[in-house]
Parts: C-alpha cells; structure tokens; sequence
C-alpha cells in the first residue's frame, strides 16, 4: 500500500501598491494558487499574502513565509527597472545561496514573445530549506514560466522553471513534491525518483 503524498506548504506573495491599496484586483494570487494546484499532487497548504512594493516589507514577509515551514515561496510582481521595483533586491537580501538559473531561464522564455523581457530582474534563492521564486507579475507570463512552452499537440519546445523545482526542494531538504506531467513534467536523475510511495 502506498502512503499519501508529502503534504507541502507554499507561500504565494503578490507584490504591488496599487493591488495592495485596492485601486485593482489582484490577479497574481488566484494565478499562483490555480497553476499550482493543477501541476502538484501534494496536498497544498497555501500561505496568501498580498503587499505594496515596500523593500522592508518584503523581506519580513518572506522570511516569514520560511520560519511558517514554506518549502516554496513564490512572489510575483516587482521585478521590472522602475523606482518602486524592488522584489530582487528584498529576495536577495534574505538570501543564503542564489540561483540564477531560474532568472536565466524565466528570461529565455519571456524573450520569445517580448524584447523588453531582458528588463526583467525576477531571481531565485534559498534561504534556509526553502526556496525562493521571483516570477513575472502578468498571469500569462507566469504560466508561461512556470510551466514552459509547448506546440499545438503539447510537446515541449522549452521547458519553464518548474521542472527543475521538485528536485531543487529534494536537495535542501524539503517535501518530495509530486508533479502532474500533463501539466508539468518534472526532471529528477533516475537514482532520486521514488519508484513507490511506501514509507
């Protein structure tokens, strides 16, 4: 018989002014929440928070986010070369280790619809067992990210940064995060695959 899959507990931060004094909708947050549900098997405990474009603020919500045992901390939102654009530099800030990989490639993919995605800054670190994604703040964009580019039939022409998120969590210790391939097919080396759920 096999056990349930690992339970995991995600924090998903929205960063805007105008979102967080009510001028719009925020529409990151229902984003996050919705690509996520699809593309994991795991039960998901989501940790919601939506606010302005504030330096400080930023880098106690994310560290907040981690101390409340969030394996996974996405922001979207904040990443552009405007004066009030500050989420890297608050990601970094809390940061133990950076992953530029995922910017690199988030910037890859973006590139192919706009020239203007090399403006864009969105970085990844861990801080402690938790790893921390800066994402676009247009919902196209950041499931186009995420999950990557397919053709008309759903092949992969470019994988998004998702891919490599559940074998990333393995290596610092988190959940064994369990991806629906019909939405994302996640990349593990063979010998770190869990071939059944028993414990």
């Amino acid at each position: 018989m096999t056990a349930p899959y690992d339970a995991v507990r995600v924090g998903i931060v929205s960063v805007s002014d105008r979102a967080a004094t009510g001028v719009y909708v925020d529409k990151g947050l229902p984003t996050l929440k919705d690509w996520l549900t699809r593309a994991l098997r795991n039960p998901i405990t989501f940790e919601e928070r939506l606010i302005p474009d504030d330096q400080a603020r930023i880098s106690a919500t994310l560290i907040e986010l981690v101390e409340a045992g969030c394996s996974l901390v996405l922001t979207t939102g904040g990443t552009g070369p405007a004066p009030r654009d500050v989420t890297p530099e608050a990601t970094l800030a809390v940061a133990h280790k950076e992953m530029p990989g995922f910017g690199e490639q988030m910037r890859q993919i973006s590139l192919k619809f706009v020239p203007t995605a090399i403006l864009s800054r969105q970085c990844a670190v861990i801080r402690d067992k938790s790893l921390i994604l800066n994402l676009p703040g247009q919902p196209k964009s950041i499931q186009e990210t995420l999950e990557g580019l397919k053709n008309d039939v759903g092949e992969s022409l470019m994988p998004g940064i998702f891919a490599a998120v559940p074998y990333c969590i393995d290596l610092i210790g988190g959940p064994y995060l369990e991806a629906d391939p019909a939405v994302c097919k996640a990349f593990r080396p063979k010998n770190a695959i869990r071939n059944t759920r028993s414990e």
